[in-house]
């Protein structure tokens, strides 16, 4: 390692964004529950001060200044090579990728949304798997803030599935399916119809997600039957909810309303 840059994987005028990005994505790398190499304690160690030099402006400044970073050095383009191979799908989908981890998002989520369109194009089979996972996190976090909830989450229903099957994110996989729950139990009401809202609820109670998880996913269920005036339905989620989790938070009201439509 010859620079905190080169630690993180960036370019020396990299933005906030993309350092951030860099440094969720090298933690995952780097990390001690994930690999076993004996220096992954120290990497991670060294990882973490770079990430606190670089983030804070004037440090940053300072280390610059001492270690001479300058600006302006001569680079291959890899983003321009990447752009210019249109017909090779491999180079398109690492270009969604380099784009979302160097403050391009709107290029990459609208060439993304352009492959999609055409022939069927999936991210996963272009991307390695590791690739792939973390590519599909930031599509999703990006699309969430668009208000394209739908997009979201089939990118994160990829990555549990991913997940479940061989884990990768590990300890960071609590932000994949945090994220899930928020667009599903909180997004996604309101802004889509209560039928595919449902839907997608049903998938995730599907999943081996925890116990709790699953409580949380059926008494949303319930509250959705219950609107739809589907008593019925509504109580039978809540009572397999509950049979999950007997502490599961705001049951006793649902409950009563349940009882009052019965």
């Amino acid at each position: 390692m010859s620079s905190y840059y080169d630690l993180l994987q960036v370019d020396v005028s990299c933005s906030p964004d993309e350092l951030r990005r860099a440094f969720r994505r090298r933690a995952k790398e780097l990390h001690p529950d994930v690999t076993s190499a004996a220096e992954s304690v120290e990497m991670m160690r060294l990882l973490i001060q770079a990430y606190h030099t670089l983030s804070d402006p004037i440090l940053r400044e300072d280390y610059d200044r001492r270690h001479g970073v300058h600006l302006g050095t001569v680079r291959f383009d890899y983003r321009e090579f990447l752009r210019e191979r249109r017909d090779d799908l491999v180079s398109q989908a690492k270009l969604i990728f380099f784009d979302l981890l160097h403050n391009h998002p709107d290029d990459a989520l609208a060439l993304y949304d352009e492959l999609r369109s055409g022939a069927e194009f999936e991210l996963a089979d272009y991307l390695d798997r590791e690739d792939f996972m973390d590519c599909a996190y930031l599509l999703a976090e990006e699309f969430e803030r668009r208000g394209e909830f739908a997009k979201a989450y089939e990118l994160l229903l990829h990555i549990v599935r991913f997940e479940q099957e061989r884990p990768y994110f590990r300890h960071f996989f609590e932000e994949v399916t945090a994220r899930l729950r928020s667009i599903v139990c909180f997004r996604m009401p309101g802004a889509l119809e209560k039928e595919d809202v449902l839907w997608r609820l049903n998938e995730l109670i599907e999943l081996k997600f925890p116990r709790k998880d699953i409580a949380f996913f059926l008494k949303k269920a319930a509250e959705l039957h219950l609107e739809n005036n589907n008593v019925n339905l509504a109580a039978e989620c809540l009572q397999r909810g509950l049979e999950l989790d007997q502490k599961l938070s705001g049951h006793k009201k649902l409950q009563e309303r349940i009882e009052r439509y019965a």
